[in-house]
């Protein structure tokens, strides 16, 4: 599936109700789960420590933190749509998420998106998004739910 390209609410709104698309897988490494462990502050050693993961971890290596992959979502949402004439993008909501699985060290993650539905605020566009972040070779994905990102258009 190709990116698509939004520039008004009208663009956006006539794909309600539809899978929108799938971004390109993205590898999560060491060092980048090492560097949002110095950015959240959160050093567990299920996430850092490999040789003791190996050992004490039930999934036998480091895991990347939950909200590590959360915030992949604007990431790998921008491969999938490409919104222009627009001031801003703003993360509004997380109505749910489910963590389903661990993502390892080394894993490959890719988004997939449904459009639930939108609603124009006065110019502020609210779009609500069904989101699966998948795992390359596993049929349990790493997390799904439903966010909501807000969209002011010049």
């Amino acid at each position: 599936m190709s990116k698509i390209t939004i520039r008004s609410f009208q663009d956006l709104q006539q794909y309600e109700g539809t899978e929108i698309g799938v971004s390109d897988y993205h590898t999560i490494t060491q060092e980048q789960i090492n560097l949002f462990a110095d950015a959240t502050l959160d050093h567990q050693w299920i996430h850092l420590d490999a040789e003791r993961a190996k050992t004490e971890s039930p999934f036998k290596s480091t895991i990347a933190h939950g909200y590590l992959t959360v915030s992949l979502l604007p990431y790998l949402w921008g491969q999938i749509i490409s919104i222009e004439n627009l001031k801003m993008q703003v993360n509004y909501e997380i109505e749910s998420l489910r963590f389903n699985q661990a993502v390892a060290v080394d894993s490959a993650l890719r988004l997939r998106v449904k459009l639930l539905s939108t609603k124009d605020l006065r110019g502020v566009i609210k779009a609500r998004l069904e989101v699966t972040m998948e795992i390359e070779g596993s049929k349990k994905p790493a997390f799904n739910g439903i966010i909501t990102f807000l969209y002011h258009f010049n």
